[in-house]
């Protein structure tokens, strides 16, 4: 079917791969907690949009590049470590404000940068783009004559079931935190403690390797 092979497979992988803790997910719980379940939806389509993006990128082949030059490597990751840390760092100053987290959340207009900073952290992790690479190839029929359809066709399974999980990660981990989100000192804490996971995060990508 569309030049795709072990259809089955394939799905199992992407529900086992989906509900493995990783990077993205600690982002999207770390912005449900901190700034409530729409900034988590929005960080959703962030990450998700993503997931499209190196999808077409596997197709068209560009993700060879990170897969070939260390330089190419190097610069993505050390661009995305940066991004995360600067971000983390800007979680944890407004959480010294002593801010309610309900406040943050009617925020206006914030919807569009939260979506890019999804779009970007997603993006500027160059294992994600290896993943594609080395994981969507497998299910493509080798003696399939249009190989960039499969490998639509499989990016957006992983699409599908990627933001089905993330949006159960964005409504449990919101309702964890609705109680706390008229105490001052609690939404305080709980933006420094996201601001500690994305410098984590950032450190932890800043010190990974291509496999």
């Amino acid at each position: 079917m569309l030049g795709i092979q072990n259809l089955s497979l394939f799905l199992v992988s992407c529900i086992l791969l989906n509900i493995t803790p990783g990077q993205d997910t600690m982002y999207i719980v770390g912005r449900s907690v901190a700034q409530g379940k729409r900034a988590g939806v929005l960080s959703v389509f962030g990450i998700m949009s993503g997931v499209l993006i190196h999808t077409l990128f596997a197709a068209f082949g560009l993700s060879v590049i990170l897969a070939t030059s260390s330089l190419a490597f190097s610069l993505v990751k050390f661009i995305g470590a940066g991004y995360l840390i600067w971000l983390g760092i800007g979680f944890i100053r407004s959480g010294r404000r002593h801010e309610k987290i309900e406040a943050v959340e009617k925020e206006p207009v914030r919807s569009w940068l939260i979506y890019r900073q999804g779009v970007l952290t997603n993006l500027l992790n160059p294992k994600v783009g290896l993943f594609f690479l080395s994981f969507l190839p497998q299910f493509v029929d080798p003696h399939t004559e249009f190989v960039f359809s499969p490998f639509i066709a499989l990016g957006l399974i992983f699409f599908t079931t990627g933001s089905i999980w993330c949006m159960v990660l964005v409504y449990g981990s919101s309702w964890l935190t609705d109680r706390f989100r008229n105490n001052t000192a609690m939404g305080g804490v709980l933006k420094k403690l996201t601001g500690t996971l994305f410098i984590g995060l950032g450190i932890k990508m800043a010190f990974s390797h291509a496999k």
